[in-house]
């Protein structure tokens, strides 16, 4: 196997070297192409995609899990056209970031080129499968994608539906490659290829990523956990804070950016509290809260110190009642990870306090945490949500799948 993986990976090598110098036309193409056959073969990922439910339903997974796995039309739809999307973006390879001309006559241009291959290794969705596909190829890396072991069917599904418009479009045959095993010691080898992959990134649970970082010979940028949380000002527009709380935990509870610990202001805790408790217990949320909270809402549950570090990726809340905005950004930066962190507030002292102290990767006032995704911020998809602060944080797009190079220009000037 350590020889087969070899060979894999020195063909997607090769692949980057070719793929970045094809022209922008041509990639976006591919995927226009890619959007419409995704559309057309519906039936057959779906049905590929029920082979994983049905075996994800017999291991007795979270419903919030067999969410994330899901696929059907609309989902489908969503991924064609977040290729769409990303088809119709600028394309930043060969974009000269800066120009500097030196007094000694040297013109020297920052120009931005791909980082080359790309190793994915991410748990459940089968969507992540067709977004790195599409930034990938606009962004002239080659793409190696290690699915977990879920959504093994779906992902495969996938990747041969947009390959035969990778080969029909005359792109190097391996600019995007896929692990068909789902035998855990493939990606133990794939860890150890430095020279012939430049950049992991691992999606999936906690225990994943450590385990990724740990192993890697390869730089690796963390898509960490999503500890999100929102706090609830005492200045708060209650209904306001009632929407977008709710939004954040239970629109789609099984993914990183959803809200997994609620905090609010002893000021409105007895006004804002009973209402808003009783409209998540009516949506199916188990409530974990402080002591007193529980003063208030005697049938939930008391949260334990485990409780505040916890991605639940469930219809589970920890919630907690704090004496103001700096108590609650202590919470934050204790116990967060760094991913995305709400206040719902009128005060634009408290909220301006807000953003220049919680250090996440992204920070909102008066909105939904579920907007940190590469889609909601126009990026067209996401490779990631990076909680790291080197080279990329946040959603990764386009841009943060390049690097970059100086092209200097010279008329025979020697160093003296």
């Amino acid at each position: 196997m350590n020889s087969e993986i070899r060979r894999l990976c020195e063909r997607a090598k090769s692949a980057s070297r070719a793929l970045a110098l094809v022209d922008t036309k041509t990639k976006s193409d591919v995927l226009i192409a890619m959007a419409q056959v995704l559309v057309r073969n519906a039936s057959y990922l779906i049905r590929e995609n029920n082979r994983d439910l049905t075996a994800a339903r017999k291991k007795k997974l979270s419903d919030a899990m067999i969410d994330r796995l899901t696929l059907n039309s609309s989902r489908i739809i969503s991924m064609a056209d977040s290729l769409l999307k990303i088809a119709k973006l600028k394309d930043p390879v060969g974009e000269i970031i800066e120009t500097v001309k030196r007094p000694n006559g040297l013109v020297i241009k920052k120009v931005r080129v791909p980082i080359g291959v790309m190793l994915i290794i991410y748990e459940s969705r089968p969507n992540v499968t067709s977004d790195c596909i599409g930034l990938c190829l606009k962004s002239s890396n080659a793409i190696i994608l290690r699915g977990g072991s879920e959504a093994i069917n779906s992902n495969i599904a996938i990747f041969n539906v947009l390959q035969k418009e990778t080969l029909r479009h005359k792109l190097p045959a391996d600019s995007i490659s896929i692990i068909k095993t789902t035998d855990r010691r493939v990606v133990d080898e794939l860890l150890v290829q430095e020279g012939l992959i430049d950049l992991v990134i691992p999606r999936g649970g906690e225990s994943l990523i450590r385990e990724v970082s740990e192993k890697s010979r390869i730089p690796v940028i963390k898509h960490y956990k999503g500890v999100c949380h929102t706090f609830v000002d005492k200045s708060a527009d209650l209904k306001m804070a009632e929407e977008i709380c709710f939004n954040a935990k239970v629109e789609r509870p099984g993914v990183c950016n959803a809200m997994e610990t609620m905090l609010v202001h002893k000021n409105i805790a007895k006004k804002f509290l009973p209402t808003m408790i009783r409209r998540f217990n009516d949506a199916g949320v188990q409530i974990r809260g402080s002591k007193d909270v529980k003063h208030l809402a005697k049938d939930i549950k008391l949260a334990t110190e485990d409780d505040w570090y916890t991605e639940y990726l469930d219809l589970i809340l920890s919630v907690k009642i704090v004496a103001d905005v700096d108590e609650a950004i202590r919470h934050i930066m204790k116990y967060g990870s760094y991913h995305s962190d709400a206040i719902v507030t009128e005060s634009k002292k408290n909220a301006d306090k807000f953003l220049r102290e919680v250090d996440s990767a992204c920070v909102y006032v008066n909105a939904s945490t579920r907007f940190t995704d590469g889609g909601e911020f126009g990026k067209g998809a996401e490779m990631g949500i990076s909680t790291d602060k080197i080279h990329a944080r946040g959603p990764m797009g386009l841009e943060e799948l390049t690097s970059y190079k100086y092209v200097i220009f010279g008329k025979g000037q020697v160093r003296k």
